[in-house]
């Protein structure tokens, strides 16, 4: 599976009925409760990897991805707009794109 596959999927449920996917119930409850949510699996994949639990971290890592395609979902901001931007940045040194930014 690829992030675009998965982003489809999101997309695909954003219409669906929510009682017919967990997708769906969450973007039903609305973009404040996907950031959250996304928060959550963000701190439970830190604390896996600080316990330096590689299967835990792998599990949680997957689950940050997807929450994180629901939320840019829920607010309509496409996974291309923030691929494109990564390409934007590849050209330019970490260090200079963070000093570019102040």
């Amino acid at each position: 599976m690829t992030l675009d596959d998965l982003y489809a999927t999101i997309l695909s449920r954003k219409s669906a009925d929510p009682s017919s996917s967990w997708t769906a119930q969450l973007l039903a409850k609305g973009p404040e409760k996907c950031a959250e949510k996304f928060g959550e699996e963000a701190i439970e994949a830190i604390i896996e990897a600080v316990k330096d639990d590689r299967k835990a971290l792998t599990s949680e890592a997957a689950d940050v991805l997807y929450h994180l395609l629901v939320m840019l979902a829920a607010r309509d901001v496409p996974l291309s707009d923030v691929l494109d931007e990564l390409a934007r940045r590849q050209s330019t040194s970490g260090i200079a794109e963070k000093a570019a930014r102040k």
